[in-house]
């Protein structure tokens, strides 16, 4: 708890009313209370927890509810300790560009069977933001694609009507991905965010130019760190690429790194070369056009909100430690890194299945033969199971016997007995296995249940 005291006397001595006014005006969600939580926040100078993700198709990944849940949960218990407003916001990384991994989800339908959904790829040598990408018609086959896959069940009218209207043609997926998300974590007091909204864009400006400006600095400092990191025994999750800097430029196809170029710059991808005053201009002229990257983006949101923690995955955790030079760089402390909650979903039936069998999650991620074995050798009669064990000792105590008594006649006569020993053992082994694909095909409706629990389950 040192921590976020500490912290929160950084961003006090930072953060004034103004800044937090222009923050919440930028906020949507919050739930049923969300103007009186945003009056507090603004006027008893109060703090955030933030988590993030890129939008996803139909809400995206579980994991992204559990960093909300997680966010909430902690500014619960941060409010109760700093006796101060503390609010929970996702973070939308609207302007991230991997189309192809924000287009796609994964569904297990009522056969089983996991099945992907997912929208057309980008047009060829086109990179942009998912908030500049509208879903278009193909949107409308996908939903119904996928809830064609649901099991009727009482849970799919809400959730399909909550897709319905969120996912519409002439929507994006970020758009989309902050109505289901204010609707699912909104009773938990969640507020949203969107990376590209304009006034923080603006706000963010001097942050972007200042990295630009100290770009062959910050580069140095950050190799410095990484050195260090991987003394530690650790891996970069970040590669530090050659005279790159942090920030990106929006171009009229794609986002497109910023390299630095003698006295000036060039775009990674359609290599334009310009120099630091007409990239302030384009800035100026358009905040949009400018984003961070992984390394900055943190420092952006810590810049532009009074960040106390943020919430983050293990991805995240493994690469933020080296963001602490660009943090130093831009003189914000780095916010406390909390991990969001690691959840596994048991359905009811899945559940039924893990008492019946006596199981727990663990015992289901072993590879299914190997566990429906040792469920089957686990189940062998006692009779047959004190048999063979009984076999095997008399095996072992007798063969041990006769290898003293001929080794003493001819020990050249030890072989023999060994043979007999391996040959013997060999066969019950044989034997046991028999019983066991026996008991396999006896028991094979209990065996796929256990299969079936694992797939829902991983």
């Amino acid at each position: 708890m040192e921590s976020y005291l500490a912290k929160a006397q950084e961003v006090d001595a930072r953060v004034r009313r103004e800044e937090r006014l222009l923050a919440a005006s930028c906020l949507v969600g919050g739930g049923d209370d969300a103007g009186k939580r945003i009056d507090e926040f603004v006027e008893g100078r109060g703090f955030v927890v933030t988590t993030g993700q890129q939008p996803g198709l139909f809400g995206g990944p579980l994991y992204g509810l559990y960093k909300g849940l997680t966010a909430a949960a902690l500014a619960r218990r941060l409010e109760g300790v700093l006796e101060r407003p503390v609010i929970p916001v996702f973070w939308i990384a609207s302007e991230d560009h991997d189309w192809d991994e924000a287009r796609a989800t994964h569904v297990i339908d009522v056969g089983n069977d996991l099945r992907e959904v997912a929208l057309p790829p980008g047009e060829p040598g086109v990179d942009r933001p998912l908030y500049q990408i509208p879903a278009d018609e193909e949107i409308i086959g996908a939903l119904e694609l996928f809830c064609s896959f649901m099991p009727d069940t009482e849970f799919l009218p809400r959730w399909r009507t909550l897709l319905e209207e969120s996912h519409r043609p002439d929507r994006t997926l970020a758009e989309a991905f902050q109505d289901v998300l204010e609707i699912l974590l909104g009773p938990a007091g969640v507020f949203l965010v969107q990376a590209h909204h304009p006034d923080l864009k603006a706000r963010a400006l001097p942050i972007l130019l200042r990295e630009l400006r100290e770009s062959e600095d910050r580069e140095a400092a950050l190799r410095r760190n990484a050195a260090s990191i991987e003394e530690a025994g650790f891996e970069l999750q970040v590669p530090l690429i050659a005279e790159a800097t942090n920030v990106f430029i929006q171009g009229e196809a794609r986002r497109e790194r910023v390299f630095r170029d003698g006295a000036g710059f060039r775009l990674r991808g359609s290599d334009r070369r310009l120099s630091l005053a007409e990239v302030e201009a384009l800035g100026t002229d358009d905040p949009s056009c400018l984003s961070p990257n992984v390394l900055l983006r943190p420092v952006v949101e810590s810049f532009l909100l009074p960040t106390l923690s943020l919430v983050a995955g293990p991805g995240e955790m493994a690469y933020l430690p080296q963001t602490a030079p660009v943090f130093a760089g831009h003189g914000i402390e780095m916010p406390v890194v909390h991990p969001r909650v690691s959840l596994a979903v048991v359905e009811r039936k899945v559940d039924k299945v893990l008492g019946k069998f006596h199981l727990d999650i663990d015992d289901m991620s072993e590879p299914h033969q190997e566990l429906a074995g040792r469920l089957v050798r686990e189940s062998l009669p006692s009779d047959v199971q004190s048999g063979l064990e009984t076999l095997r000792r008399v095996v072992d105590e007798n063969t041990d016997r006769l290898l003293d008594s001929v080794s003493r006649i001819d020990p050249t006569l030890s072989g023999p007995v060994q043979a007999f020993r391996i040959q013997s053992l060999g066969l019950l082994t044989e034997v046991e296995r028999k019983v066991v694909q026996s008991l396999k095909r006896e028991n094979s409706v209990a065996l796929t249940q256990v299969a079936k629990a694992q797939l829902h389950l991983f």
